[in-house]
């Protein structure tokens, strides 16, 4: 079966007083039918720039993608007009936004702005638009669905309006739902209700899942493979066993450090990633991660590394990787 999704070599850049910014550099990645991809990496990494890339939600006329192609059933989005688009947002790509307070109407019911993309997209009448709103608002766990369907925003608590925002990405049944940041503004109860219901919905809808998160603990709990992101590229993918057991990437295994687990002795100290990621104005010439990178080597700092096959299914780029990185002389 062929990837319901297909980034490949996407630029993105944005005009601003100081220069372009280059935000994403050559990224490439696909997704399969049902499968649930994890998108992670540092702030200002180029997640997010990445996801509103491909329902084309990007600011104008300050952004520009500069070149890629992101391929949806084999269709290029990157060529697609506003009108065209307008009929695959929210019907074929569904997407949750990082904040449902800023992203939902405040002025305009739940119901309708649920309702809204059902007549918009589907020909059906709207007493059966109010009725699968209804029961989409059931299905995410909304106690008491034909009350809440018209109630505002400012009456519902933050995880009940993230699960308004899931009923209202999931309602026409798109193949693809990408989810920025979902329970970033959640308590952990909250949010380990919020995962679950993505699961649950992932495997009743057969939908493929983009979740963008610096949580790693998110990603092992809900994605099959792993899209790792550093200043604008993609520096390693694999599986959730391959990343989370045998990281391939220096980067990787900083993330992997700084993250707290259960099995973690007291008296181990978490270590951070030293330094600051580099600015995107003036990138650097050769690896992205070599001023900050504790295996560095001579080769890193003039020449960018190559996205190669590591694994089986693992990619990764990094000169430590190269046949002869055993005999080039590191920087310290």
């Amino acid at each position: 079966m062929g990837n319901i999704l297909e980034v490949n070599d996407l630029h993105v850049t944005f005009d601003t007083y100081a220069g372009v910014v280059k935000a994403v550099r050559g990224v490439s990645f696909h997704v399969k039918p049902g499968e649930a991809v994890a998108i992670v990496g540092e702030s200002g990494c180029g997640k997010s720039v990445t996801a509103k890339s491909i329902m084309r939600l990007l600011p104008e006329p300050h952004s520009k993608i500069k070149s890629g192609t992101i391929l949806l059933n084999n269709s290029n989005l990157v060529d697609k007009r506003e009108r065209e688009m307008q009929k695959i947002r929210g019907n074929e790509i569904g997407m949750i936004f990082q904040d449902p307070m800023t992203s939902l109407n405040p002025t305009s019911k739940v119901g309708a702005q649920i309702t809204e993309g059902l007549l918009k997209h589907q020909n059906i009448s709207r007493k059966e638009a109010y009725q699968t709103a209804v029961n989409m608002l059931e299905m995410v766990g909304i106690p008491n669905p034909e009350k809440r369907f018209n109630q505002y925003p400012h009456e519902f608590s933050g995880g009940m309006r993230q699960r308004v925002m899931i009923a209202m990405a999931l309602v026409c049944q798109p193949k693809l739902l990408i989810a920025d940041e979902p329970t970033t503004a959640l308590d952990v109860t909250i949010q380990a209700q919020i995962l679950k219901l993505m699961k649950d919905l992932q495997e009743k809808t057969n939908t493929s899942i983009i979740l963008i998160t610096h949580d790693l603990g998110v990603v092992a709990e809900m994605c099959d493979r792993v899209v790792v992101m550093y200043a604008g590229q993609v520096v390693e993918s694999g599986t959730i066993h391959e990343i989370f057991s045998n990281p391939s990437h220096p980067y990787t295994e900083g993330l992997l450090k700084s993250m707290p687990r259960i099995d973690m002795s007291r008296d181990v100290k978490l270590s951070p990633i030293p330094g600051t990621p580099p600015d995107l104005l003036a990138p650097p010439k050769g690896c992205a991660f070599y001023a900050r990178c504790d295996k560095a080597m001579r080769v890193c700092k003039e020449n960018p590394p190559l996205y190669e096959k590591v694994g089986d299914s693992r990619y990764a780029a990094c000169w430590l990787h190269h046949p002869l990185a055993k005999n080039t002389q590191t920087t310290s």
